[in-house]
């Protein structure tokens, strides 16, 4: 790793810290006049609850979902990366299992260092550490990783990170490799080193290799989209049954070595994943820990009408993880079609918005902060949003009722939003807002495991979408490329960009800060976009969340980790006690 890339990750980390102290406390101020420092709901933010594990017993996860996706090459859900990558899979690098800032930061996972850059930053070579097995003893080799990559091209499976896309030699129109056909920038000279071709310099890739298309594959276990129900194990646990929207149990990989694995501690012998629970029926089960329910956690976020047993007991407050989801929440407008192809209309929209009545809707002034720009706290001075157009939380019903009439819908529209299942009262309370201007909006509710694809459907997709988007590692070119370069657009599976935004200019000015070799100067111009972009209203931003999470009494090891967006680090949890787990 030469020194160029050194300090430029030292620089990321920094901002991580950053970040994650200016959203941790401080006392950020609105209407209620909160400081949430001391709100004793973030309590355990940045901690490890539970002490130290020990190994053994069954660990339990309470779920109202299904998983969005497990398969590698698709996995571009930050929770679900969580789990896949945690316990099912490894990747060329992953980030540290700790707990508060230090989760930033990159270690080895497949690899045996961080990867040595030579051409300036156009060229990146990986070297596997010797001894690495699948579940069935067989060695997992540089080629099984390049195999991931290129079947992550595939059309057959859509949705997952397209970093291979946007940087390689030779990507535009590759299929991957169902036809023999394989990218020659990709290269394995031998079984444990791995050569990535980029078309321009990416000083950041390591952090992209800590993505699941970064994880090992064999060739002979694919089995295109059904890979999915069943990948092959590389991580600390193997699949032993899965029943779609009903339960998955995972049980330990006798050939997972933890001499070549630093962050995987492996503690529980099982992991049992229950479905389709209501969301209140989990933290109901959670804050009584009874029986089995001790050894058990939450999936799913706090629901915000729990939020008072929980808050009021401090043996169960005690219990609650809320680290900041590092994730900007927005009401995402279809720029591409009417009536929000008009910037009045998407402008008007911004306008209703009661960003105040979505905190409350999505936890309250505990747990959230209503959003003032599109990337997240980390990625500015300080760790926090600037307040760029200045409206109002509760909104700006005449303005709105004003550029509605400029732009010559002086009697209203009517439009649609989709929402997860979860989220029906997010969904509420954008149709309240946007009403009082004369926006007339439908809900249409989706179940949480099938949300992404369906928003992700170009063509069948309501106008608006809630949704938001987590930077995979702190720096702007992981989110605002990602939501709005409109050159990535893709008809079904279609990720980040929901606005279908477009815009000449916008792209231009990123292909122009990509290419600058500053990272402070990058970082600026980033910020200066976001802006710009905002002006153009493609989207309306509304929460930065924490993540909420409850944990039974015999839970150890336990915090939200910062970069998967404050889900529980599968890393390293586990029991205190094995013998009072379910068997």
């Amino acid at each position: 790793m030469n020194k160029r890339t050194y300090t430029l990750a030292t620089a990321l980390v920094t901002a991580l810290a950053l970040g994650t102290t200016g959203c941790s406390g401080g006392g950020k101020k609105s209407d209620g006049a909160r400081d949430r420092g001391k709100n004793p709901a973030i309590s355990n933010n940045g901690a490890v609850v539970g002490g130290t594990p020990q190994k053994g017993g069954t660990l339990n996860v309470l779920s109202n979902q299904d998983f969005t996706h497990l398969d590698p090459a698709r996995n571009w859900v930050v929770g679900d990366m969580d789990f896949g990558s945690r316990l099912l899979y490894r990747t060329l690098l992953t980030y540290k299992a700790q707990a508060g800032a230090k989760g930033g930061e990159l270690t080895t996972d497949l690899a045996e260092d961080l990867g040595v850059s030579s051409n300036g930053a156009k060229t990146w070579t990986f070297k596997l550490k010797p001894g690495l097995k699948y579940e069935d003893g067989t060695p997992i080799t540089a080629q099984d990783v390049k195999y991931n990559v290129e079947r992550s091209f595939s059309p057959d499976l859509p949705g997952g990170p397209d970093y291979a896309a946007r940087y390689l030699v030779g990507a535009e129109g590759y299929q991957g490799p169902a036809q023999g056909k394989h990218l020659d920038s990709v290269k394995t000279p031998d079984d444990r080193t791995i050569v990535f071709e980029l078309r321009k310099p990416f000083a950041e890739f390591p952090y992209a290799t800590v993505l699941p298309t970064f994880s090992p594959v064999p060739k002979s276990q694919d089995k295109g989209p059904q890979y999915d129900n069943r990948p092959f194990s590389s991580g600390p646990y193997k699949i032993e049954s899965y029943a779609r929207d009903k339960q998955m149990v995972l049980v330990r990989n006798t050939h997972w070595s933890a001499a070549t694995d630093s962050v995987r501690k492996a503690y529980p012998d099982r992991i049992v994943v229950t479905m389709g629970l209501k969301a209140n029926q989990i933290d109901d089960r959670l804050i009584a820990s009874a029986g089995g329910d001790a050894s058990s956690v939450a999936w799913a976020p706090l629901r915000p009408e729990s939020t008072p047993k929980v808050l009021t007991k401090p043996d169960v407050r005690a219990r609650l993880l809320a680290e900041s989801t590092s994730c900007t929440e927005m009401v995402q407008m279809h720029t591409g079609r009417a009536p929000f192809d008009n910037v009045k209309v998407r402008q008007a929209v911004q306008y209703a918005l009661d960003r105040e009545a979505l905190v409350t809707a999505t936890g309250g002034p505990a747990l959230n902060d209503p959003a003032t720009a599109l990337m997240p706290g980390l990625l500015f001075p300080g760790g926090k949003q600037p307040d760029t157009l200045k409206i109002p939380l509760t909104g700006d019903v005449e303005k709105a009722k004003q550029l509605l009439k400029e732009a010559g819908k002086a009697g209203g529209i009517s439009t649609s939003v989709t929402v997860s299942s979860g989220d029906k009262a997010i969904g509420e309370a954008i149709q309240q807002s946007l009403g009082r201007a004369g926006i007339k909006v439908t809900i249409e509710t989706v179940d949480p495991s099938a949300f992404y694809d369906t928003i992700g459907d170009t063509k069948t997709r309501t106008d608006l979408a809630y949704t938001g988007w987590c930077p995979d590692f702190p720096s702007g070119s992981t989110f605002l490329p990602f939501v709005f370069d409109g050159r990535y657009i893709k008809e079904k599976g279609n990720s980040g960009n929901h606005s279908l935004f477009r815009d000449d200019a916008t792209m231009k000015r990123m292909d122009e800060i990509a290419a600058m070799t500053d990272a402070k100067q990058a970082n600026k111009a980033w910020q200066e976009l976001d802006g710009q972009i905002l002006a153009k209203a493609p989207t309306a931003p509304a929460v930065v969340e924490r993540k909420p999470l409850l944990i039974g009494t015999n839970i150890a090891g336990a915090y939200g980790h910062t970069s998967f967006g404050g889900q529980i680090d599968y890393a390293t949890v586990g029991l205190k006690d094995p013998a009072k787990s379910a068997s």
